[in-house]
């Protein structure tokens, strides 16, 4: 047989088998003249403080569905490659420091967290027309604190339909047992390195104090009414979470999905199919 046509078959199956193993395909954006895909800086205001973000805005004229992209603690990962590609696929996506942290204005703590993602909803309401937002289909993204964050916030933004749960930060259970003084004493001279490194602003003994008094607002499975009416999937690399889960799926809502898969943290490994997944989530 000729060796150019024995490549050829070659080349034909190994796009095949790629293909039908990964289902995310990319290309480029082609700009639409009168309304193109491009990024835009922002400075949310949040409680008198300016939380830094951006939108990486979708292609082509009219509002556009927008996906919240909320980080971790204290976000070294980002997911901004999950953002670009649900960019791609017509999407808005905003992404933001929440108060005190990296470049935002203001006290970092767990609440105030909780309470950027509202402000930041009511800036993309207030700016819908210039931002082109649709701002009947807002979702959210959360990953590790960002996946407490999401969960406690689509519970007050009743605007919010959907939440993408990844590696959610179960800070309650984690820090319901009450710390001695020395432990205490242990996290606030730990607080000037965070901040030097991790540019977190504020003590470490505010941040963590609520939640060692075992502040119910922190804990993820209770009072969960509100999520009755809302789709959530949450992904795991550990079952950890698994009461949470079952605490959310007894609640009955709209759409509801939990899965653990073989992952470190930031899924490193799994990058495409949490991708196809998000999209999918998204798209439902």
């Amino acid at each position: 047989m000729n060796r150019k046509i024995v490549l050829g078959i070659c080349l034909l199956f190994s796009i095949k088998s790629f293909s039908q193993k990964d289902s995310i395909v990319l290309k480029d954006i082609e700009w639409d003249k009168h309304a193109p895909a491009g990024v835009i800086e922002l400075f949310i205001p949040s409680n008198n403080s300016l939380l830094a973000g951006f939108i990486l805005k979708a292609n082509g004229i009219g509002k556009h569905p927008t996906l919240l992209l909320l980080h971790g603690y204290p976000g070294n990962e980002r997911n901004l490659d999950v953002a670009q590609v649900v960019r791609s696929r017509g999407w808005n996506v905003i992404y933001f420091d929440y108060r005190g942290s990296w470049g935002s204005q203001g006290e970092f703590s767990f609440k105030n967290c909780v309470e950027d993602v509202v402000n930041v909803v009511a800036f993309c309401k207030k700016y819908s027309d210039s931002l082109k937002i649709d701002t009947n289909n807002i979702s959210l993204f959360g990953h590790s604190m960002g996946g407490w964050v999401s969960l406690k916030a689509i519970q007050q933004i009743s605007s919010i339909k959907k939440a993408f749960i990844l590696s959610a930060w179960d800070i309650f259970n984690q820090y319901k047992r009450q710390l001695t003084g020395e432990e205490l004493n242990a996290f606030n001279k730990n607080s000037d390195t965070l901040g030097k490194y991790f540019v977190l602003h504020g003590s470490l003994k505010n941040r963590f104090q609520p939640v060692i008094e075992r502040d119910e607002f922190f804990d993820l499975e209770k009072n969960l009414s509100a999520l009755r009416d809302k789709q959530i999937v949450m992904l795991d690399e550990h079952d950890r979470n698994k009461k949470i889960a079952a605490a959310i799926q007894q609640e009955k809502p709209k759409y509801f999905k939990y899965e653990v898969w073989q992952t470190d943290h930031s899924f490193t490994n799994k990058r495409v199919s949490l991708i196809k997944e998000v999209l999918l989530f998204l798209n439902k």
